[in-house]
């Protein structure tokens, strides 16, 4: 048996139908929690963890190349920053969506629809 979002094989133990599609574990969390890059409780929530002082907000290693790689280069679109950093679409989604919540990092549009990725 396949996901029918990315195709990995899944076991019937793993396998969650969500509205007739059959998804892995991954698929079936994005489906049921997708990602929001502009949500203000995150934004918020992300202040008041920094602004404690105490662990604060640790960037893991993902994130950590994302910034590195923005401070490269500026500003980029999602296909090069995917390509240069080897992840997938989902992934870059998903750790931008924190960046952007701890207001590291934003998208900024383009007149021809497409966004560019750069530095808070």
């Amino acid at each position: 048996m396949k996901c029918a979002r990315c195709n990995a094989a899944v076991t019937e133990m793993e396998a969650h139908d969500h509205y007739g599609e059959i998804l892995c574990d991954d698929c079936y969390m994005n489906a049921l929690s997708p990602v929001r890059s502009c949500d203000p409780w995150a934004v918020h929530s992300a202040k008041r963890l920094e602004a404690c002082g105490t662990q604060g907000l640790q960037l893991n290693e993902i994130q950590s190349r994302i910034l590195d790689f923005l401070k490269e280069v500026g500003e980029a679109e999602a296909p090069v920053i995917c390509d240069r950093l080897q992840i997938d679409p989902e992934t870059l989604k998903r750790e931008f969506a924190a960046l952007r919540h701890m207001e590291k990092a934003r998208g900024k549009p383009k007149g021809d629809g497409t966004v560019l990725f750069c530095l808070w």
